[in-house]
């Protein structure tokens, strides 16, 4: 297992998303000044706030904690279901006929 921070793996993933850190914030429902420290390993945040990080950036608890190495590549069908549940709340329609069109092979 690589010795990734939460901060390391959180950029990572926000990178590879894209994602700047006003829209990961809004998204995960805390405050850019939060955010913030945990980008500069100021703080681990409560797991709540970690769950809502994972959820916006496809990810697990486990990966942005450091538990697993694995991001969710190849995670199987339980895997993406709890992904999906867990982030349905946060989804725009259109995210969601995304998804829709990609189970059904559309995209």
């Amino acid at each position: 297992m690589t010795t990734e921070t939460f901060a390391e793996r959180l950029k990572k993933l926000m990178t590879e998303s894209s994602m700047k850190q006003n829209e990961l914030a809004q998204r995960a429902r805390i405050t850019e000044a939060a955010l913030s420290r945990y980008l500069n390993d100021g703080r681990i945040p409560r797991i709540d706030v970690v769950a809502n990080l994972a959820t916006v950036l496809n990810t697990t608890t486990d990966y942005l904690l450091g538990r697993t190495d694995k991001s969710d590549d190849d995670i199987g069908f339980l895997g993406i279901k709890r992904l999906v549940a867990r982030g349905s709340s946060t989804m725009t329609h259109e995210e969601k006929m995304e998804l829709i069109n990609i189970i059904f092979g559309k995209e």
